[in-house]
C-alpha cells in the first residue's frame, strides 16, 4: 500500500514488521482478498490500541464538567468498587510492564510503537481508574462513558487475540513470550472490567433520599439496564402474575413531580408576563393603568386576533420552551442519529445482493454483512426508544405543569373572567388541551426529521435509478395535496361530530340530572327521541368520515407502490439499456419504504401543530385572565373599634358590568351582630361577596380587621368525611369540635348517619339534606374560630326549631360567637329584634340602617316590609324549609352562592355550572333517604344486612369507588362486540384482508421474477408485460384495502348504534334508586367516553391489528419460501414473541385501567374547587387545595409513567426479535447462495427489514384492543341493570278519563328505598276522598316526601297497596299512572330548550292553552316581554330564569295537565314570599275540586285544609282537621306553637 519514500521511512520508524519486510499499516491481500482475513501487525499495534484511548480522552473534559455539576452525594466504597480499582491498577501495571520491558531490551532497537502504545494505554487506564473513583464520589451508580470505553477496548483486543493464536500456530511456537503473556492477561482484565461495568453501585449517601416506600428502580438501574429498559421487567412479571394495584406502582422520580415541574413553568410564565407588561407600559405611557385604559378592555378580542404590531401578550409558548426545551432537545439529538442510521441497512442490502451475484466473493464477507445488518438494526432500535422516552417524559411533564398552572389560576381568577370561560371549558383546558401537547411532543421532531429523511432517501435513490426517481417523486408530490384535502375534510367532520357529541352529552347530563322529574312527568319518550335524533346525526357524520378513512388507507397502502411502479416503469422505458436487476429493485424498494413514514407523518404532525397552537392560544388566554385584586379589601384598621368599614363602596361583577352595589357606607363595630335584609335580588349576597373581595371594586374602600369565616347561602360540601368538612384543615381539638357539633345541632344527625362523623359525604353533599349541609357549613365556620363571620342566609334551609336553636346557640347575643363580629343576611323576621344593627338594602343601595326599634319608628321601607309579612308569618320565614334535601338544584346555587342575585348576577353562575353537572350527583330520595341512601355496600356480597352495630368512627362510604376491572378481558366481550357487528360481516372482513395480502405478495414475487429476467444484448425482454402485471396486482391490492377498511368501519358503526341504543333504553327504564347511588359523572362517562371509544377507537384499532397481523404472516411466508431453513426458527421466535406479548399486555392493560381510574378524581376535585373557590379563599386554604391537586395529578402520573416505559420495554424486545429475523434471513441467504437467485434474496431480506414495525404494532394493537374493548363491557354492564315496571301494560290500561273522583286509599302500605334498608313508611292505612285538601307535616325524616314518591311508584311497595279510584296502581303501566297525576316538585327543574318544550314536550296542547296556563301562573306578562316569546331558549337547568320564575313554570306545567290529583311538594325558603303567595292562591282557585296533597314546610299554608296528616318516624301519628289537632295538643299543636301560629 504505502510505497517506499519518505512515508515508508516514517512507517519504519513507527513500526517494524518483525519479518524483515517493509512494515505496512494496511494490506489488501492480507485483509480482504483472503479466505482467512487478518489485519497487519502494525495496524494492530497502533490503530487498534489507540482507538479506545482517543475515545476516552475526547469524552473526558465534557464528562468531567458534567460530573462537577451533578452532585447526588457520594457512594460508600463497595466490594465492586474495590475490585474495579484493583483491576484498573493492574491494567496500568501490565501496560507499563510492556513499556519497561521495551526500554530494558538493550539488544534490539525497537520501533517507536513499542514505547508509544503502552505509554498511552497505561495513562488511559489511570484515567479510567480515576473516573471510577470520581464517579463514586459524585454519586454516579453506573457509567455509560466507561461502559463504552471497556466495550471498545474489548472489541479492539479481539482481533490481536485471534491473530496471535493463528500466528503461534503457523509458526509452531511463540516468539515474544513476555508480550504474548501480558496481552492475554490484559485481555482477561478488560473482559472482567467490562462485565463488572454492567453492574450498578448502591444508591449514594446524603442524596435527597426519597421517603418513598416504593422508589422507581430506574434511578438505581445500571447503564445497560437503562438502555434496554431492563429495570422495568420486574413490573412486567409482577403484572403478569397478578393484576397490578396502586400499591405496586413506583413513586414518581423527583423531576416528574408536580411540586418540581409546576413551579418551574410558573417561574418562566411570570417572567414572560413581566416582559409583556413592561413592553405594554412602554407603549401606554400616556395612560397610567390598564384599568382606566379603554384600550385594555377589548383584551379578549385582541387575543383572538392579535394585530401584527401589537404583540403585547405574554407568550406561553416561550415559557414552555424555556422550561422543557433543553430536556426535549436531548431526544431530538438521538432522533438525528437514528435517522442517519436508518439508511445503513439499504446500503448493506445492496452489498448482500451483489455478494450473492458474485460467485467469486469470499463467504466470510457474506457473514460479515449479515452481522452488520443485525448490529445496525439493533443500535437503531436502542437509540429510537431512548428518543421516544425523552419525548414522552417531556409530554408527561407538560401535562403536569399545565394542569397545575390552570388549577392555581382558577383559584384567583375574577368572576367576570370566570364567566367568559365556563367550568366545562376550564376542565377541557385541563383534559383536552393539555393532552394535545402530550400527543404532539412524541412526534414534534418529525417537523425537521421528515424533510431530512426524504432528502436523504431521494439522494440514495438517485444513485440507483438516476433521473427516473423524479417520476416517483412527482407521484408523491401529487399525493400530498390529496392527503391534505382528506385531512382537512376529516378535520371538519371531526369538529361537526364533536359538536353533535357535545350536545348529546349535554342533553344526557340534563336528562340524568333531572331524571326524577322526567319520571314524575312521564316525559322519558320525548327526551329519548331527542337523544336518538342527535345520535343519528352523529352516526351520519361518522359514516362520512369512514369513507374518507377508507380513501386515506387506500393512498397510504398504494402510495409506496405507486411511487415504485412509476419509477421502475419510467426507468425501464426511458432507455432499453436500463436493466432492472435485483439490486436496483429491492434496494429502491427498501428506500421507498423508509420514505413512507415521513411522508405520511408530515401532514399529521402539521395538523397536530395547528391543533396545539389553538390549544396554546386558549391556555394563554385563560392564564392571562384578570386575577382578583388582593387589595380590594384592606386588612388593616381604618376607624378604631370597627371590625368592618366600607366607605362609598361601589361594586360590579365585572369591569364592564353594571354596578350592583352603589355608594355603600357601613361601619360594623367589633363584636356586634349586623343583619342585612331586603327583597330578592336587592344585593344582599353581593354585599357579602364585596366584603370577601370577590367583586370588582369600582370605587370606595373596604377594610376588614382580622381573619374571616364565610358561610355561603348554598352550602359548599366537599367529597370527604363529615369531620374533614368541619375541621377543614385546621388542627383538631376534640373538645372544641364537640362544642361546635352541639351548638350547630349536629349531634342528632351524627347518630343517624351510618358512620357517624366518619361518614363519607358524596359529591356536593348528596347524602345530607339541605339543612344538614347548611349546618355543616356553619359548623366549619364556627370551628375555624376567626374574628369576623360573614353568614349568607344560613338559616333558610333549616326547620324553624333548628333555626331558633342555631340562632340562640351560635349567632345570637348568647351564642358561641357572641364576642365575634357577625354579618348575617337573613329572611327571618323573628330574629331581627335581637340584632345590634339592621341594614336594609333596596336595589343595591342602603335605604336605612339602625336598630330594630329605630327602623320601626322611621316608618320607611323596613316598616313596610315588616307590615307585609309580620302578620302572616311571625316566624315562618326562618323556619321555612324543613330540611330540604333537594337543595341541590336551587339554581345558581351550584355556582354562585348567591341565590338571591339571580337576576343581577348571571356571571359566576353559568360559570361554575356545567361542570358540577357533569361530575355530580343529585340526591333525590327525599329527606327520609338522606341518611339511608348512604349505601351499605359492605353487605352487598352477602345480600344480607348485617345488623351488628357499626362502630361509629368507621368511615362509611356513600359512593362506591368505580372499580377498575382486573385480569384478562373475557372472550365473551369480544364475542358480544362481534355479534353487534354481525358475524357474517366479520368473516367477510377477514377474507378481504387475506386477499389483499395475497395480492401484495404476488406483486412482490412478480417483481422478484422480473429482476431475474435474463439480459440479452444489454436489454431485458417483455418489460411491458412485466410492468402491466405488476401494476395490476398492485392496484388490486389497493382496491381490496379500501373495501376491507370501509366494510370494517361500517360494521363498527352498526355495533356502535346498537350498543348506544340499548344503553339509552335501559337507562330510561332504570329505577330511581339506581340514580341515587350512582354518581352522574359515572353515567355520563358511559355515554361519553365509552360510547366514543366504541364509535371511533375500536374499529380503527381492529383495522390496524388486522393489517399488521397479515403483514407479519406474509413476511414469514416469504422468508420461509425463499429459505426453507427459516421455518425451524419460527417456533422459538414465536415463543419468545408470545411470551413478551403476554407479559406486556397483562401489565399495560392494567396500567391503563389504573391510569383512567386515577384521572377522574383530578377533575372532580377541580370542579369542587371551582364551585367552592370563594369559600376556599375566604378561609385562606388555597395552598392546601393546591397540594391536594398536585397529589392527585402525581397519583395519576404514577400509573401513566410505567405505561410509557412498558411501551419502550416492549418495543426493544419485539424489535430485537424482528432484528433476529433479518439476521437469519440474511444468514440463510448466505449459506444457500449457491442455489438462490439475487431476486429472491432481495425479496426475502427487504421483507424482513420491514417486519419489526408490524410485529411491534401488532402487540400494541392487541393491548389497545384489550384495553378498549372494556368500553363494550362497561356499556353492556349498564345496559343490563334491573329495570322498573313496564311503562304501559297493553292488557291493563286504565280508562282515558281515570281518575274521575280522585279518591286515594293506602292499605297497610309499607315501603323502603332499596333492599336492605329500613322501612321508611310503616303500615300506612288511610283514605282520602276526592276533592279533599290534605296537608302532610312531620319533622325531617318522618317520610313526607316518600309518600309522594310512592304515589308515582318511584319507589315500589314493600307490602300493602295504593288504590286510586278503584284501580290498584301497582297493576297498571308506569306512564299510565304518572301521566294521570300532577306534581309541583320542590325543585323547579327546567331543561335547556324552548320554553314551549319545557311546558309541553309532546306538543299535545294548543297555543291558547299554553298562554292560558301562563296567564294563570302569572308568567304571561314576563313571556310576552321576551323577544322570542314561547320560543325563548332556556339555558341548562333554566339558569336564565330566576328561581321564582322557574317555580311558576312548574305551576304552569301542572295547570296544563290539570288532572284530578295534585301533589304539591313545597319549595324551600329560598323562594321569596311573594312567589309563594302567587302559587298558593292559584292552587286554591284552579284546583278547587281536585284532591290536593301538600307536603307543608310553612304551616300557615295548610291551616285552612280539610285535614292534616302528621307523620312521625314513618307512621301516622295524627290525622284530623287542623282545629281538632290543635285542640288535642299533640305533635301538630307543638309545631304550630313553634311557628308562632297558635
Amino acid at each position: 500500500m504505502l510505497a517506499s519514500g519518505p512515508g515508508s521511512s516514517s512507517m519504519l520508524w513507527l513500526c517494524d514488521s518483525g519479518s524483515g519486510h517493509q512494515p505496512r499499516l494496511w494490506d489488501h491481500n492480507l485483509t480482504l482478498n483472503s479466505d482467512n482475513p487478518d489485519l497487519t501487525l502494525c495496524f494492530q499495534k497502533t490503530v487498534l490500541v489507540w482507538i479506545p484511548c482517543v475515545y476516552l480522552w475526547v469524552t473526558f473534559p465534557l464528562y468531567f464538567l458534567y460530573l462537577r455539576h451533578s452532585n447526588r452525594g457520594y457512594i460508600r466504597v463497595t466490594l465492586l468498587n474495590r475490585v474495579k480499582m484493583v483491576l484498573g491498577f493492574l491494567l496500568w501495571i501490565i501496560c507499563w510492564a510492556d513499556l519497561f520491558f521495551s526500554l530494558a531490551e538493550k539488544a534490539k532497537t525497537r520501533a517507536a510503537v513499542y514505547f508509544i502504545s503502552p505509554l498511552v494505554l497505561g495513562v488511559t487506564m489511570l484515567l479510567a481508574t480515576f473516573l471510577i473513583q470520581y464517579e463514586r464520589l459524585r454519586g454516579i451508580q453506573s457509567s455509560g462513558v466507561l461502559f463504552f470505553f471497556w466495550l471498545i477496548a474489548l472489541l479492539c483486543a479481539v482481533i490481536p487475540f485471534r491473530s496471535k493464536i493463528l500466528g503461534a500456530l503457523s509458526e509452531g511456537g511463540v516468539s515474544d513470550v513476555f508480550r504474548f503473556t501480558t496481552f492475554y492477561i490484559y485481555f482477561a482484565l478488560v473482559l472482567i472490567q467490562f462485565v463488572l461495568c454492567c453492574f450498578s453501585e448502591p444508591p449514594p449517601y446524603f442524596s435527597a433520599a426519597s421517603p418513598d416506600e416504593n422508589p422507581c428502580p430506574e434511578l438505581s438501574a445500571g447503564f445497560l439496564s437503562r438502555l434496554t429498559f431492563w429495570w422495568f421487567t420486574r413490573m412486567a412479571i409482577q403484572g403478569y402474575k397478578h393484576p397490578l394495584e396502586d400499591k405496586d406502582l413506583w413513586s414518581l422520580n423527583t423531576d416528574n413531580r408536580s411540586d418540581v415541574v409546576v413551579p418551574n413553568l410558573l417561574k418562566e410564565w411570570e417572567k414572560e408576563k413581566l416582559k409583556a407588561s413592561r413592553k405594554q407600559e412602554a407603549r401606554y405611557t400616556k395612560c397610567p393603568t390598564t384599568y382606566d385604559c379603554k384600550e385594555g378592555e377589548n383584551h379578549e378580542a385582541e387575543v383572538m386576533f392579535p394585530s401584527k404590531e401589537d404583540q403585547k401578550h405574554p407568550s406561553f409558548l416561550v415559557a414552555l420552551c424555556k422550561t422543557f426545551g433543553p430536556y426535549f432537545l436531548v431526544g431530538s439529538a438521538l432522533k438525528l442519529c437514528q435517522d442517519l442510521l436508518s439508511f445503513v441497512n439499504p446500503q448493506l442490502l445492496n452489498m448482500l445482493i451483489s455478494f450473492i451475484n458474485n460467485k467469486e466473493a469470499k463467504t466470510w464477507w457474506g457473514y460479515g454483512i449479515s452481522i452488520l445488518m443485525f448490529l445496525s438494526a439493533t443500535v437503531q432500535t436502542l437509540i429510537l426508544h431512548q428518543h421516544f422516552q425523552y419525548c414522552f417524559v417531556t409530554g408527561m411533564r407538560l401535562r403536569t405543569a399545565i394542569i397545575g398552572a390552570i388549577y392555581r389560576k382558577s383559584l384567583v381568577i375574577t368572576n367576570s373572567a370566570k364567566r367568559s370561560s365556563t367550568v366545562g371549558e376550564i376542565v377541557n383546558l385541563m383534559s383536552v388541551d393539555a393532552q394535545r401537547f402530550v400527543d404532539l411532543t412524541s412526534f414534534l421532531n418529525m417537523l425537521w426529521s421528515a424533510p431530512l429523511q426524504i432528502c436523504l432517501a431521494l439522494y440514495f435513490l438517485w444513485q440507483y435509478l438516476g433521473p427516473s426517481v423524479l417520476a416517483g417523486v412527482a407521484v408523491m408530490i401529487l399525493l400530498i395535496p390529496f392527503n391534505a384535502v382528506i385531512a382537512m375534510k376529516s378535520r371538519t367532520f371531526q369538529v361537526q361530530q364533536m359538536q353533535q357529541k357535545d350536545s348529546r352529552i349535554k342533553l344526557m347530563s340534563e336528562i340524568l340530572n333531572g331524571i326524577k322529574v322526567l319520571k314524575l312527568y312521564a316525559w322519558e319518550p320525548s327526551f329519548k327521541q331527542k337523544v336518538l335524533a342527535i345520535r343519528q346525526k352523529e352516526l351520519d357524520i361518522l359514516k362520512k368520515s369512514a369513507y374518507l378513512n377508507a380513501l386515506s388507507t387506500f393512498t397510504w397502502t398504494t402510495a409506496p407502490f405507486l411511487v415504485a411502479l412509476t419509477s421502475f416503469a419510467v426507468y425501464v422505458t426511458v432507455d432499453e439499456n436500463n436493466v432492472l436487476d435485483a439490486q436496483k429493485a429491492f434496494v429502491s424498494l427498501s428506500l421507498f419504504n423508509i420514505l413512507r413514514f415521513p411522508l405520511n407523518m408530515l401532514p399529521q404532525v402539521i395538523s397536530g401543530v395547528v391543533q396545539a397552537s389553538v390549544s396554546l392560544k386558549r391556555l394563554q388566554n385563560f392564564l392571562s385572565h384578570d386575577e382578583l385584586n388582593p387589595t380590594n379589601v384592606d386588612r388593616q384598621k381604618i376607624a378604631t373599634g370597627h371590625a368592618i368599614t366600607m366607605l362609598n363602596g361601589t361594586f360590579s361583577w365585572g369591569k364592564t358590568d353594571p354596578v350592583v352595589l352603589d355608594g355603600i357606607n357601613m361601619m360594623v363595630p367589633q363584636g356586634s351582630l349586623v343583619a342585612v335584609v331586603g327583597h330578592v335580588g336587592c344585593g344582599k349576597s353581593s354585599l357579602i361577596s364585596a366584603l370577601l373581595g370577590e367583586m370588582e371594586k369600582v370605587d370606595g374602600r373596604v377594610a376588614i380587621q382580622g381573619s374571616i369565616a364565610y358561610v355561603p347561602q348554598q352550602a359548599w360540601i366537599r367529597n370527604a368525611t363529615l369531620k374533614d368538612n368541619i375541621i377543614f384543615g385546621e388542627p383538631l381539638s376534640e373538645q372544641k369540635y364537640q362544642q361546635v357539633l352541639e351548638a350547630c345541632a349536629l349531634i342528632t344527625d351524627l347518630n343517624v348517619l351510618p358512620g357517624g362523623d366518619q361518614t363519607e359525604i358524596g359529591e356536593k353533599g348528596i347524602n345530607l339534606s339541605g339543612g344538614q349541609k347548611q349546618r355543616v357549613s356553619l359548623a366549619r365556620a364556627v370551628y375555624s374560630d376567626t374574628e369576623v363571620y360573614l353568614l349568607d342566609d344560613p338559616l333558610s334551609a333549616v326547620d324553624a326549631h333548628v333555626a331558633k336553636h342555631i340562632f340562640d346557640k351560635v349567632i345570637g347575643p348568647e351564642g358561641v360567637l357572641k364576642r365575634k363580629t357577625r354579618v348575617l343576611v337573613t329572611h327571618g323576621i323573628s330574629f331581627l329584634p335581637q340584632v345590634d344593627q339592621i341594614v336594609v338594602l333596596v336595589n343595591g343601595k342602603i335605604s336605612e340602617m339602625g336598630s330594630y326599634q329605630e327602623l320601626q319608628d322611621q316608618n320607611g321601607a323596613f316598616a313596610e316590609f315588616l307590615r307585609n309579612y309580620a302578620q302572616s308569618d311571625e316566624v315562618e320565614e326562618d323556619e321555612p324549609t324543613v330540611v330540604d334535601e333537594e337543595d341541590e338544584f336551587l339554581g345558581e346555587d351550584a355556582l354562585s352562592n348567591h341565590v338571591d342575585l339571580t337576576d343581577t348576577e348571571p356571571s359566576a353562575a353559568e360559570a361554575r355550572k356545567q361542570f358540577i353537572r357533569q361530575i355530580s350527583v343529585i340526591s333525590s330520595d327525599g329527606e327520609a333517604s338522606t341518611w339511608k341512601s348512604t349505601r351499605r355496600r359492605l353487605s352487598e356480597k352477602k345480600k344480607v344486612v348485617d345488623n351488628s352495630p357499626q362502630p361509629k368512627n368507621q368511615s362509611k362510604d356513600l359512593i362506591q369507588a368505580e372499580t377498575a376491572e382486573t385480569g384478562r378481558v373475557k372472550l365473551v366481550v369480544f364475542w358480544q362486540y362481534l355479534k353487534a357487528v354481525g358475524p357474517f360481516i366479520s368473516v367477510v372482513i377477514c377474507i378481504l384482508y387475506c386477499c389483499q395480502n395475497a395480492a401484495a405478495i404476488g406483486a412482490n414475487f412478480w417483481l422478484s421474477a422480473w429482476t431475474n429476467d435474463p439480459v440479452v444484448n444489454g436489454t431485458q425482454q417483455h418489460t411491458f408485460m412485466r410492468v402491466g402485471v405488476y401494476a395490476a396486482l398492485g392496484f388490486t391490492q389497493g382496491i381490496l384495502v379500501m373495501t376491507s377498511s370501509f366494510t370494517l368501519v361500517l360494521g363498527g358503526l352498526g355495533a356502535a348504534r346498537q350498543l348506544h341504543a340499548q344503553l339509552l333504553d335501559n337507562k330510561l327504564h332504570t329505577p330511581q334508586a339506581f340514580f341515587d347511588t350512582t354518581p352522574i359523572g359515572r353515567l355520563i362517562n358511559r355515554f361519553g367516553k365509552d360510547v366514543n371509544i366504541i364509535d371511533e377507537v375500536i374499529p380503527l384499532t381492529f383495522q390496524m391489528f388486522l393489517m399488521t397481523f397479515f403483514v407479519s404472516i406474509s413476511t414469514m411466508i416469504i422468508v420461509s419460501a425463499s429459505t426453507p431453513w427459516f421455518t425451524l426458527l419460527i417456533v422459538p421466535l414465536a415463543f419468545v414473541y408470545f411470551l413478551v406479548q403476554r407479559f406486556y399486555v397483562a401489565t399495560s392493560r392494567q396500567l391503563k385501567r389504573l391510569e383512567s381510574v386515577s384521572r377522574s378524581p383530578i377533575y372532580s376535585h377541580f370542579s369542587e374547587t371551582i364551585t367552592g373557590s370563594s369559600v376556599i379563599r375566604a378561609y385562606g386554604r388555597e395552598n392546601d387545595f393546591i397540594l391536594m391537586n398536585d397529589n392527585k395529578v402525581d397519583t395519576n402520573q404514577k400509573s401513566y409513567y410505567p405505561g410509557i416505559v412498558s411501551n419502550r420495554w416492549l418495543g426493544i424486545r419485539i424489535e430485537f426479535i424482528g432484528n433476529c429475523i433479518v439476521l437469519f434471513a440474511a444468514l440463510f441467504a448466505v449459506i444457500g447462495r449457491s442455489h438462490l437467485n439475487p431476486g429472491i434474496v432481495g425479496l426475502s431480506v427487504s421483507y424482513a427489514l420491514q417486519v419489526t414495525m408490524s410485529l411491534n404494532w401488532m402487540v400494541r394493537m392487541t393491548s389497545e384492543l384489550e384495553s378498549n374493548i372494556v368500553a363494550v363491557e362497561r356499556v353492556k354492564e349498564y345496559s343490563e341493570t334491573v329495570t322498573e315496571a313496564p311503562w304501559v301494560i297493553e292488557s291493563n290500561r286504565p280508562p282515558e278519563s281515570w281518575p274521575e273522583e280522585g279518591n286515594v286509599e293506602f292499605r297497610g302500605y309499607s315501603v323502603r328505598y332499596r333492599d336492605g334498608l329500613d322501612l321508611v313508611l310503616k303500615d300506612l292505612s288511610l283514605n282520602v276522598h276526592g276533592g279533599e285538601k290534605i296537608g302532610i307535616v312531620g319533622r325531617t325524616g318522618a317520610g313526607k316526601s316518600s309518600m309522594t314518591l310512592c304515589l308515582f311508584r318511584i319507589i315500589e311497595a314493600a307490602k300493602g297497596e295504593i288504590i286510586i279510584d278503584g284501580v290498584k296502581i301497582a297493576d297498571i303501566g308506569l306512564h299510565d299512572l304518572r301521566s294521570k297525576l300532577t306534581i309541583i316538585p320542590q325543585d323547579p327543574v327546567l331543561f335547556s330548550g324552548t320554553l314551549r318544550m319545557n311546558l309541553d314536550p309532546f306538543n299535545q296542547y294548543s297555543e291558547d292553552e299554553l298562554w292560558n296556563a301562563l296567564e294563570l301562573s302569572h308568567l304571561k306578562q314576563f313571556v310576552r316581554s321576551l323577544p322570542a316569546g314561547l320560543e325563548y331558549e332556556c339555558s341548562e337547568g333554566g339558569e336564565n330564569l330566576s328561581v321564582g320564575q322557574r317555580q311558576l313554570v312548574c305551576l304552569a306545567r301542572a295547570l296544563l295537565r290539570k288532572t284530578r290529583i295534585l301533589i304539591l311538594d313545597e319549595a324551600t325558603a329560598a323562594i321569596d314570599l311573594e312567589t309563594d303567595d302567587l302559587i298558593q292562591s292559584t292552587i286554591r282557585t284552579q284546583f278547587e275540586n281536585c284532591t290536593v296533597l301538600t307536603i307543608a314546610h310553612r304551616l300557615n299554608t295548610i291551616m285552612d285544609y280539610t285535614r292534616v296528616l302528621v307523620l312521625e318516624k314513618g307512621r301516622i301519628a295524627e290525622f284530623d282537621t287542623p282545629s281538632n289537632l290543635i285542640a288535642q295538643k299533640g305533635i301538630f299543636y307543638s309545631m304550630v306553637k313553634d311557628a308562632g301560629l297558635a
